[in-house]
């Protein structure tokens, strides 16, 4: 009986690690992903800026 009580127990502390593992996984897809994104929007906003900025000085 106790022999299944410690497998038991060691299957808990597994599990709780591989969720661990899955977790810091997403989070680095999730930080790569908003960091790619990033720039490109950094770019679109830039432009649609200075494209504004020609209209209006030129109005």
């Amino acid at each position: 009986m106790k022999t299944l009580l410690k497998t038991r127990k060691n299957e808990v502390g597994a599990t709780a690690i591989e969720y661990g593992l899955i977790a810091a996984l997403i989070s680095v897809v999730i930080i790569t992903a908003v960091t790619a994104v990033g720039g490109s929007l950094q770019n679109v906003f830039g432009a649609v800026s200075s494209t504004l900025g020609k209209a209006s000085s030129a109005g």
